[in-house]
């Protein structure tokens, strides 16, 4: 069964504490790339953002233009408590709603355990929709998993040749390549990711 985007089954999973994927803070490898950064006004889509700590980092490093979109209503309420000021300053945009649904334009779209939510079935859908969204130029970065889970997901896995396949369809690869830095239970199994749209 598809739960992909199932509002419901996320909200259960956020409820019941079900977010073995989630590393409790942003990892290192994005908020390596996070705080090398330079251009700070870039106008950032987090997609599926979950728990969404990498938005302590984002404005620790002063980005100004941050948008959040999340299928899980218990998520999303969530996220906006924790960032109201944030919020009222207009640094942070908070959507709840449906990544294949959502419409803009962003510069960056920052990669952290969406991919691995969404089932296999969608990839396509979700280079197509990144190339939609995506500015001319515009930069897809993050993180994939490179290692197939003995579970039926989410998350679900992969490996960097069917990525390779999947994302020069729409795109340029600038980078896939293991992470050198990934936390010590996801050392060897992690891909950083930058993606142009071309």
């Amino acid at each position: 069964m598809d739960t992909s985007l199932n509002s419901d089954y996320w909200n259960n999973r956020y409820a019941n504490n079900e977010t073995t994927w989630d590393a409790g803070k942003a990892t290192i490898p994005l908020k390596k790339f996070i705080e090398t950064f330079e251009n700070k006004a870039v106008q950032i889509l987090l997609p599926g953002c979950g728990n969404a700590h990498e938005v302590e980092c984002l404005l620790d490093n002063g980005f100004t233009n941050i948008t959040l979109i999340d299928i899980s209503e218990l998520a999303v309420y969530q996220i906006k408590h924790r960032f109201e000021k944030a919020i009222a300053d207009n640094k942070l945009k908070i959507i709840w709603g449906d990544f294949f649904l959502h419409h803009g334009s962003y510069d960056l779209i920052l990669e952290q355990t969406f991919f691995c939510a969404i089932h296999p079935s969608l990839r396509e859908n979700y280079v197509a929709k990144m190339n939609e969204l995506l500015s001319t130029k515009g930069l897809l970065a993050g993180v994939l998993f490179n290692r197939v889970f003995e579970k039926e997901g989410p998350p679900f896995g992969g490996n960097e040749i069917e990525y390779r396949q999947l994302f020069s369809t729409h795109f340029e690869i600038k980078k896939m390549e293991l992470c050198y830095n990934s936390i010590p239970h996801r050392q060897g199994n992690e891909l950083f990711i930058m993606i142009t749209k071309v």
